[in-house]
């Protein structure tokens, strides 16, 4: 299963430039980092990054993230991928820009 985890263009630097994110601020204040399955990052990306342009998809296979990723339940009672660890540059898949339209974000191409 893929996992995906949207990112401001200056996080998406410092990922790019470390190969590895401990998180983002709300991810550290929370204690994991947030990722979202393809069925929920429209919504995501709606409430959380409403009106915020140069966006980055990142993703990763679900499986490779080991015990460190465990399925909580949050938003709607829905099951929710959190990272209690460091993500790895090495466990990314791809990483996408985000289209910005006057009617919101649109995913890229090969989210699944």
């Amino acid at each position: 299963m893929l996992i995906y985890k949207i990112l401001r263009a200056q996080e998406w630097a410092e990922f790019n430039a470390r190969f590895i994110l401990h998180g983002v601020p709300v991810d550290i204040l929370d204690g994991f980092i947030h990722f979202s399955t393809a069925a929920q990052l429209g919504e995501t990306a709606r409430r959380h990054f409403g009106g915020e342009t140069n966006l980055m998809l990142v993703c990763v296979a679900a499986n490779r993230l080991g015990s460190g990723l465990v399925w909580e339940v949050s938003r709607g009672n829905a099951l929710f991928p959190h990272l209690f660890a460091p993500l790895q540059m090495s466990d990314v898949l791809w990483a996408r820009p985000i289209v910005d339209t006057p009617l919101g974000h649109v995913m890229p191409e090969g989210v699944a």
